[in-house]
């Protein structure tokens, strides 16, 4: 037999997260290659010669999508754009694969979802942090049943200001480009993780916005949210006005805890403490590199399956975080009222299922 042909595919965005955390990912596998890229800066041109000197550069979107013989799309531009571009490719009949925040609204993802069941195409985006060793250390030990049912989980995310984007460019701190501050920012991974861990969608949230120290951003700095689950909560704090840069996670079971002390996981069930190192730990770094190799994998086994274009649980873990983000929002403008999450999917991952 044959060798099979290559994906072929095109980075729409060439900021710091597709330079240092897609393409390394890229340019290691066999199965696909990145013949074509497009910025909506022309000084990224540059950029796309140095790292990808065989790929063609575009000028624009349109001229990319018309010209050249594509599998798939990369979109790593910042979440404004994520939905015109989705739907441009998606309309050509291109696989895409986004970044986080997939888009902000519940109506956008399902009409989104609906084009690409039409097209038979693949929509998928990227849910890294289920691939961070830690992440899938804990889900491993969940899994395991050593620390029983989960009950509570706490989690804090804490950074002394944004991520720095490509060419000094501050558009997390702009509303019309990013959505919103840190709760889009993080509140996304957190909103795919944590109910993977619970093992269901929450039903409901209460949030508080506001801002501590960057008082010159015209979004939120410092989110602070909980998750009701039918039998847990989670209490997350997100924040850019820290001190300090680090992940505090605990996770309380019936049985026993998980906590994450910056790169070693700590079991404590059944009477003993363990100690693993699972470096890296979940403050190092912004692009990750080495968790988007899982991510490749996944989007490019479900072209491979046959099942485009259907229903998915990473389409399922981004309604839940399009949802949570939508209530918290208005959670916190009613001064941290309790509100519910209707018609989200009703059975999440469990830990350790394939995304």
């Amino acid at each position: 037999m044959g060798e099979t042909r290559r994906r072929r595919g095109a980075l729409i965005g060439l900021g710091n997260v597709a330079v240092h955390g897609h393409l390394p990912g890229w340019q290691a596998r066999r199965d696909s290659e990145i013949v074509a890229a497009t910025d909506a800066s022309p000084a990224r041109q540059a950029e796309c010669r140095a790292r990808l000197p065989a790929a063609r550069w575009h000028d624009s979107v349109e001229s990319l999508l018309a010209g050249e013989a594509l599998d798939f799309v990369d979109i790593c531009t910042p979440p404004s754009s994520h939905a015109t571009l989705i739907e441009a490719a998606l309309t050509r009949g291109l696989h895409v694969l986004c970044e986080k925040p997939l888009v902000g609204a519940p109506d956008e993802l399902a009409r989104l979802a609906g084009l690409a069941c039409s097209a038979r195409a693949v929509l998928h985006t990227v849910h890294n942090w289920h691939h961070a060793p830690l992440v899938r250390a804990t889900d491993s030990v969940i899994r395991s049943g050593r620390i029983g049912q989960v009950r509570e989980v706490s989690w804090q995310t804490l950074r002394t200001q944004p991520a720095a984007a490509a060419a000094g460019l501050a558009w997390r701190m702009d509303p019309a480009i990013a959505g919103g501050g840190v709760l889009t920012d993080h509140g996304w991974h957190v909103s795919y993780v944590i109910p993977r861990w619970v093992g269901e969608a929450p039903v409901a949230v209460s949030a508080r916005l506001e801002t501590r120290r960057h008082h010159r951003f015209a979004v939120e700095d410092t989110a602070t949210v909980r998750l009701h689950f039918a039998r847990a909560t989670a209490d997350v704090l997100l924040t850019w006005a820290a001190d300090t840069r680090e992940n505090r996670v605990r996770v309380t079971g019936t049985a026993g805890c998980i906590e994450i002390e910056d790169d070693t996981l700590v079991v404590t069930a059944e009477g003993r403490e363990e100690r693993r190192p699972c470096p890296p730990a979940l403050s190092d770094g912004s692009q990750h590199p080495d968790w988007f190799t899982a991510v490749a994998d996944e989007f490019l086994a479900r072209i491979e399956s046959g099942r485009d274009g259907a229903s998915s649980p990473n389409l399922d873990e981004a309604a839940v975080c399009v949802a949570i983000e939508r209530r918290a929002r208005e959670s916190s403008r009613r001064g941290g009222e309790r509100l519910s999450l209707s018609a989200l999917p009703s059975s999440p991952v469990r830990a350790g299922a394939a995304g």
